[in-house]
């Protein structure tokens, strides 16, 4: 997120959308094209706490969808470590399917110290949508 211009903007078969509210940043959503197998992954989705509920997520979801039809991509792929159901049944709305999770996803930072495994456990769910 450091540099959304470069790593979102610039590459082929990526972009960056945020969805704005009364002049405010209320949602964010980038898609990254994976020209080897010809999908496009949905990443960086987030919706403001204040502003959830509200159609948001799913108006920003529906609009990687278009840029993927648009692109002739083959599928609209994503990772997610949310624990939250919502997260989960929002993307099955969507139209994707869950196509696998691991148990033993390490986070960047992570050091994997015994503390870490032993209290910290991170479920990395899959999904896929395929056009």
């Amino acid at each position: 997120m450091a540099d959304i211009e470069q790593y979102y903007m610039k590459p082929p078969g990526s972009c960056f959308w945020v969805a704005v509210l009364d002049g405010n940043v209320v949602g964010i959503v980038a898609a990254r094209a994976h020209e080897a197998d010809n999908t496009v992954e949905l990443l960086r989705m987030s919706v403001d706490s204040r502003f959830r509920g509200k159609g948001i997520a799913k108006a920003l979801g529906r609009k990687v969808l278009e840029f993927a039809l648009v692109h002739n991509y083959s599928a609209v792929v994503l990772g997610t470590t949310a624990v939250k159901v919502a997260a989960h049944k929002l993307y099955e709305s969507l139209g994707f399917r869950h196509v696998g999770s691991s148990d033993h996803y390490v986070l960047p930072g992570m050091t994997l110290s015994l503390a870490e495994r032993l209290f910290f456990q991170v479920r990395y769910h899959r999904y896929r949508l395929q056009l």
